[in-house]
């Protein structure tokens, strides 16, 4: 079954930049919408417009087999889970599928006119995964890419989907995690960030949260705010 439409949150001025926002897995693009409402109600990023997608219905593993929202099949979770397990077990097929939905909606911003330096990609958990995927392995250089209690897909054989002349290497790359999350273990978000770099990717940020399980927290919304001004400011900054 194909995603459902994104949710959209408007620019508020002109429109000279795209968040794309994806969710984890079992939620939906309206669980994240509340992050642009925020933003809003502080009076940031009145330039951006917020794209938060839906991932399709489709049979989980570790749900019993029982379709639940998702970017690519899971076969094992939790704090017992090995680096290396999680290497065995990944739906390469899934993943590169929802790539070519991420890279789709990347193409209709670009179609929109909006430069692809002013378009940011990412997201948390499965969607920050799948977002730090497609941006590494993407054709168009972005303005950023961030994933939130996330790890590298295929970080095994990820070299072979990389373009040869790596546009987004220069990119900067925002990943952040939680010292207590209990669903994607830190030391997978640690293990992720360094091999990101041993890519080549030369501009790597990876923050942690103390007392911070699988979730989001005030601090580190504001560090991804942060780092959004940073990567795409408004236009009269520039």
């Amino acid at each position: 079954m194909p995603p459902r439409a994104p949710f959209i949150v408007p620019a508020l001025r002109k429109h000279t930049a795209t968040v794309i926002m994806a969710h984890g897995l079992g939620d939906s693009g309206a669980g994240w919408m509340a992050l642009a409402q925020n933003w809003r109600r502080r009076g940031l990023f009145d330039e951006v417009q917020f794209i938060f997608p839906n991932a399709p219905m489709i049979p989980i593993t570790v749900n019993f087999g029982m379709s639940m929202p998702g970017w690519y099949d899971l076969a094992k979770l939790g704090s017992d889970l090995t680096f290396e397990e999680m290497l065995r077990n990944q739906d390469e097929p899934g993943i590169l599928r929802s790539r070519e939905y991420f890279n789709g909606l990347i193409k209709e911003q670009i179609d929109q006119g909006i430069k692809p330096s002013r378009i940011i990609l990412g997201g948390f958990s499965q969607g920050g995964a799948m977002s730090v995927f497609a941006g590494l392995t993407g054709k168009e250089k972005l303005g950023g890419v961030f994933g939130l209690s996330c790890y590298l897909l295929l970080s095994d054989r990820i070299k072979n989907y990389i373009p040869e002349d790596f546009p987004n290497k220069n990119t900067p790359f925002f990943l952040a995690h939680g010292l207590d999350d209990e669903v994607v273990k830190y030391e997978f978000g640690d293990l992720s960030a360094k091999e990101i770099k041993k890519l080549g990717a030369e501009d790597v940020e990876f923050r942690s949260y103390d007392d911070l399980g699988h979730s989001a927290d005030p601090t580190e919304i504001d560090d991804l705010a942060r780092f959004l001004n940073k990567a795409i400011p408004p236009e009269s900054e520039l």
